[in-house]
């Protein structure tokens, strides 16, 4: 089989020109016609005992048109590989050289491919490159509310506290009532009815119950309360939707228990919980080193910024590039995405901005020897996992879980490449921000936030 590739005048595009004669296909085709006879059930022979030249004869011709359309597949990425022709998607079949294929009358084919060729990308990167950089300040007023959210999730429960206040669980019995303030007759009773004054919507009925002792009896207005919200009702009254809609009465609450959570004292145990066992010893190194670790947590959105930056410099620097639009969009066409030409059509700059973007970095990345470690692909998928249980409000998750969670996380081959292009655009991104001059501008976390919406606007 010969194949060859001629490119055309801009060397954005090329033909695959793939010759294949009978010898090529040959021996497969002997093959799968004496599987064929093996299997054949023909009126007047035994199962597979059918004479070759009759299954040659009634499925020669489909057997080799198989064979041909198996292998001429197979060949073209074997080509591409050794020769490393770069091209972009998939061979489709030429518009303009590929004549009709008649495997009836012949034995020896031709086949043409339209092949989108990636263009050469050379683009030098220095100190000359000034770009801003956004670095989050950490100002008191942050590291208080830091402080203030740790000493919460690590406070303790005291069940000893004698008057309700706002944050605290209570729990007693509820009685519904009479217009005359009398306990209604087959009314509705929750033994166990658990409430918390500050998610009591209403302020007036939720200070009813601040200040409150225990084993006092409140008398207050579920409707008025939770402001007419009826699955709220419905959970505190343990009924169903349907039925809290139609609650109007007020209850008395009988307070039985108070549950009361105090927040972490600042100490050597709460060092210890936040930073790790014996790395302070003294508030003031304790709050220097959490206002470090708090500013590292904001390197992410900052790398982040840096690299949408870059990728504007860097696309810029690359400058016009042709691309095959013909056969790209026929590709895009052919991608089972549902897309209409007109919808093509609008959505294409963009498309054509992304591949230009991802030729660049792909060429940065193989020139410079940027490479992903196995390593630093499970330390990556350690912090998204870390990131992902912090939404849940897991923070102290023990280190061998926390491996676990990123092996499984691992073990879905999309999320590991998705892992894998990160890590990569991650190293990218520290490689880039070497070698740029630096304009380091400090900035609050909401400021750099709004430059992220910005750019989404764009």
């Amino acid at each position: 089989m010969n194949i060859s590739l001629k490119r055309s005048d801009d060397a954005a595009s090329g033909v695959l020109k793939v010759e294949v004669v009978k010898a090529d296909y040959a021996d497969q085709v002997e093959k799968g016609l004496r599987s064929y006879r093996q299997k054949a059930e023909i009126h007047g022979f035994r199962k597979g005992m059918a004479p070759m030249g009759m299954i040659r004869k009634m499925y020669g011709k489909a057997v080799a048109a198989d064979e041909v359309n198996k292998i001429v597949p197979e060949r073209i990425v074997d080509y591409i590989r050794e020769n490393e022709v770069n091209i972009l998607g998939e061979p489709l079949p030429s518009e303009t050289e590929q004549s009709e294929i008649d495997f009836e009358t012949r034995e020896d084919f031709e086949f043409y491919f339209d092949v989108a060729l990636a263009p050469e990308i050379n683009i030098a990167w220095n100190k000359e490159d000034k770009l801003p950089y956004y670095q989050v300040t950490v100002d008191d007023e942050m590291l208080e509310k830091q402080i203030e959210s740790f000493r919460e999730t690590y406070g303790t429960i005291d069940d000893t506290s004698e008057t309700v206040e706002e944050k605290d669980l209570i729990k007693g019995v509820v009685v519904e009532l009479e217009d005359d303030g009398s306990p209604k007759e087959g009314g509705m009773v929750v033994e166990d009815a658990v409430l918390m004054p500050l998610y009591i919507k209403n302020e007036e009925e939720r200070n009813k119950f601040i200040g409150a002792g225990k084993n006092s009896v409140v008398t207050f207005n579920p409707a008025k309360a939770y402001e007419g919200a009826v699955a709220e009702i419905a959970s505190f009254l343990k009924t169903d939707k349907s039925e809290a809609g139609n609650i109007v009465n007020d209850f008395t609450f009988e307070i039985k228990e108070i549950t009361h959570h105090r927040k972490a004292e600042i100490n050597q145990e709460f060092f210890d919980k936040i930073l790790g066992e014996g790395n302070v010893t003294t508030e003031e190194e304790f709050r220097n080193k959490l206002k470090e670790s708090i500013r590292e947590q904001f390197t992410p959105q900052s790398n982040a910024k840096f690299f949408l930056d870059a990728r504007k410099l860097l696309l810029e620097k690359a400058g016009n590039i042709n691309f095959a639009d013909n056969v790209l969009k026929r590709q895009l066409m052919a991608s089972g995405e549902n897309r209409t030409a007109e919808k093509l059509e609008e959505e294409y700059p963009q498309i054509l901005e992304d591949l230009k973007f991802q030729l660049i970095k792909k060429d940065l990345v193989k020139k410079n020897n940027i490479k992903v470690t196995d390593e630093e692909v499970f330390l990556l998928a350690r912090r998204f996992a870390q990131t992902q249980l912090a939404q849940y409000g897991m923070y102290s998750v023990p280190a061998e879980s926390l491996n676990n969670y990123a092996r499984e996380m691992l073990k879905d081959e999309q999320t590991l490449r998705n892992i894998i292009d990160h890590a990569s655009d991650d190293k990218l991104t520290l490689w880039l921000k070497d070698r740029a001059d630096l304009d380091i501008k400090e900035v609050s976390s909401g400021d750099l936030n709004k430059l992220f919406e910005e750019e989404n606007k764009k």
